[in-house]
């Protein structure tokens, strides 16, 4: 893509201050991998598609289904039932043709989870279970990889930054997963569409402060509740 176009494109992240040329160019050599493409997965690819992350990859081994549609905003009727990456692919392709685009249509676990994280400079977490969960967290901390934590429940969500120039990491904050039995689940008990939109890019947003060199805040979790419009940080 020719410099020209390229400015005229990212030209209004360019105009911060704290992004300029170089910043743009950090965004533009990083390499990010989204670890689900569904309710959170959706913003999150979307804004680091548009802010023009060069490598960019999704790994999901599910497919889209009708009752998906009301929060995973990347994917529409013309994609119901095909793999949730092709359908992520095919947006992106649309959206910013210039990024390198991978969809990897696997699902991790132990025995693959260092070769698919390896490529990568930022882990972003938007999967929905507590094996994964845990398992990605694992993984960051053997590559030394930061990892950013997003979840959601009905209208509450979470999010942080683990593992960043040594900061801490899931297991500080929650150091073993609840039962299987007591973890709620989205497709039971149900999520309110912009919610995932909402903390979803709120995770984007730490990712391109990685990617760009800027500050984050590590050692806190972000506490969301849209039902009485409440914003809360822990230190942990």
């Amino acid at each position: 893509m020719k410099e020209d176009l390229i400015f005229e494109r990212y030209s209004r992240q360019i105009f911060i201050e704290e992004i300029g040329v170089s910043g743009q160019r950090k965004i533009m050599d990083s390499k990010v991998l989204v670890v689900g493409a569904g309710g959170l997965g959706s913003p999150v690819l979307q804004y680091l598609a548009a802010a023009g992350i060069g490598k960019l990859a999704v790994v999901d081994f599910d497919r889209v289904e009708l009752h998906n549609l009301n929060r995973q905003v990347i994917h529409s009727e013309r994609q119901l039932y095909n793999g949730k990456v092709s359908s992520a692919a095919d947006f992106i392709q649309q959206h910013n043709s210039t990024i390198d685009f991978r969809p990897i249509p696997v699902k991790i676990e132990a025995h693959n989870a260092e070769e698919i994280l390896q490529p990568y400079d930022i882990i972003v977490d938007c999967c929905d279970n507590f094996k994964t969960r845990y398992l990605l967290n694992e993984t960051c901390l053997k590559l030394n990889k930061p990892l950013v934590y997003g979840s959601i429940y009905g209208f509450e969500g979470q999010l942080a930054v683990f593992n960043y120039c040594g900061s801490k990491n899931l297991l500080d904050l929650f150091p073993t997963a609840p039962p299987p039995e007591l973890v709620p689940n989205c497709d039971k008990n149900g999520v309110l569409g912009p919610l995932p939109g909402i903390i979803g890019s709120m995770m984007a947003m730490q990712v391109l402060k990685l990617a760009a060199g800027l500050p984050v805040d590590c050692n806190q979790l972000t506490l969301v509740d849209t039902l009485h419009w409440r914003f809360t940080k822990l230190s942990f």
